[in-house]
């Protein structure tokens, strides 16, 4: 029981830390037809999910209407997927949100219905699956450090200025002026760059300490049931690590703490809180 109550509390945690995960995308994608379907919007499927995904705030275009900043960037938006797995006897489908390198973000639960009629079954499973959305609010938060809007530099860009009647010109590697007097035209023009306002934030490095490599600790992975168990080479068993429904992440549980293990940039991360902050632990696995 107690296993069961706390695997449901990390459950939600990974749930709602997914579904943060999204506000740091600017749209939703969806097709005008799902993959297994025949035609356009088949059983009004498109055209719901859109708008389940409105009411809760995203900002939802579909493929073949992107804003021009989306086209320039496909990585501002999320892709929407239909993952169907129906039978003979029940209609069955969840909605996958992946990135623009086809990395899955989020997958809502499976949502189920018997309803023989199409239509109304794909209504009832879409609307299901949804309730994972209950309680959230999308917000577009750009990650830190993934500022998408370009700077362009014109310095040592101007190498010749023709020469104004009556002007004095000068070039520098940073900055063009240019002084007219003439009974017809007076006026000085400084082209020199203005200086930017935007800082760049401090680094706020990671919170590193045991377990992790710096130590020189390696933690082997042995299989148990729905996971493994990670183990020094006392062997003492450090964490217990369950598998979920995306790639590379792990639901955690531990004598000191419990949280997730997921992997990202090639590296194994065990994030878990302790006294209500985010710690961070970089580990080193053998499987």
């Amino acid at each position: 029981m107690k296993y069961v109550l706390l695997l449901g509390l990390f459950l939600g945690t990974y749930i709602l830390y997914s579904q943060e995960s999204m506000n740091a995308y600017k749209y939703i994608i969806v097709p005008k037809k799902f993959d297994g379907f025949k035609k356009d919007n088949q059983y009004q499927t498109s055209t719901l999910v859109k708008y389940l995904l409105t009411e809760h705030g995203f900002n939802v275009v579909y493929e073949d209407a992107l804003p021009e900043e989306l086209n320039r960037d496909r990585c501002l938006g999320l892709l929407a997927e239909l993952v169907d797995n129906s039978s003979m006897f029940s209609t069955k489908a969840a909605l996958v949100f992946k990135d623009c390198e086809s990395g899955e973000v989020f997958k809502t639960p499976e949502g189920i219905s018997k309803i023989k009629d199409f239509q109304e079954a794909y209504q009832e499973v879409l609307r299901d699956a949804f309730t994972v959305f209950r309680g959230h609010r999308y917000a577009y938060q750009p990650e830190a450090g993934k500022n998408r809007d370009i700077t362009i530099n014109f310095d040592n860009d101007v190498r010749e200025v023709d020469a104004l009647p009556g002007a004095v010109t000068s070039v520098s590697d940073t900055s063009t002026v240019v002084s007219v007097a003439t009974p017809h035209d007076q006026r000085y023009e400084n082209r020199k760059p203005a200086p930017s306002a935007i800082k760049k934030a401090p680094d706020t490095p990671a919170v590193r300490s045991e377990p992790g490599d710096e130590a020189g600790e390696v933690w082997y992975a042995q299989a148990i049931p729905n996971g493994y168990q990670l183990v020094d080479n006392t062997p003492k068993v450090r964490l217990k690590i369950y598998t979920s429904s995306l790639r590379d992440v792990f639901i955690a549980t531990g004598d000191a703490a419990s949280g997730l293990v997921y992997k990202k940039d090639n590296m194994w991360i065990y994030e878990y809180l302790e006294e209500g902050r985010l710690q961070t632990k970089f580990l080193t696995l053998k499987f």
